[in-house]
């Protein structure tokens, strides 16, 4: 058995015990097996085979950085950045760390409306590929909330049975008052949706709609 492998199952076991943990394994697997034909060639990664995979050492220089931090004249920003980095900090960084790149209604690209494009101001896939042939990348995921606006949220407002339980509904008579979060905006959000007005957690805002896990 891989490290990687020994590790994750050792993980498991720490949390759920060892009877559950060989299921948890064969679901991972399951699920990372069915999502890696879903990734754009030609850095599709298989972290559970591919030897190239190493974990993070001190030896590792990692640049953090939005994607609209780079401008040149006529160009988009990530295209610009692919050029800064290969003319100016080629050998010095090995690793980029893009925030959120997708389209979003607010927060500086945390409240996103579609986890599978690239916001089309700062550039395409073709961009987030040339900069992965010569760094390894690193994304936000964003996976707490999403923006009102994405279709997740405008298909739970219609009343789409797929998407009643991708939000958090609340009763407002509810007692938050022990909640702790670096926001003063009120917790839950009314809004209006097929079945009447329902009242949804939302931690950030309420453009930031958390989603129920």
């Amino acid at each position: 058995m891989k490290d990687l492998e020994r590790r994750i199952q050792h993980l498991l076991e720490t949390i759920y015990g060892e009877d559950q943990a060989a299921s948890c394994w064969k679901e991972i697997q399951r699920h990372v097996a069915a999502h890696l034909e879903m990734l754009p060639e030609p850095r599709r990664f298989d972290p559970m085979n591919d030897t190239s995979w190493r974990a993070f050492s001190e030896a590792d220089a990692v640049l953090i950085t939005y994607g609209d931090q780079f401008f040149d004249k006529g160009r988009k920003p990530l295209s610009a950045l692919a050029d800064f980095l290969d003319t100016w900090l080629e050998g010095l960084v090995n690793t980029v760390h893009i925030l959120p790149f997708y389209p979003y209604t607010s927060d500086d690209g945390f409240s996103v409306t579609d986890y599978w494009q690239v916001n089309p101001e700062l550039g395409d896939w073709a961009d987030i590929s040339r900069l992965g042939r010569n760094y390894r990348l690193m994304f936000d995921g964003v996976i707490n909330h999403i923006s009102r606006s994405s279709e997740w949220f405008r298909r739970y407002v219609a009343g789409d049975p797929d998407f009643l339980e991708y939000f958090i509904e609340m009763d407002p008579k509810t007692d938050l008052s022990m909640t702790v979060r670096p926001r003063t905006l009120p917790l839950l959000t009314e809004v209006e949706t097929s079945r009447g007005a329902r009242h949804v957690w939302s931690t950030f805002s309420d453009d930031q709609i958390d989603l129920n896990y």
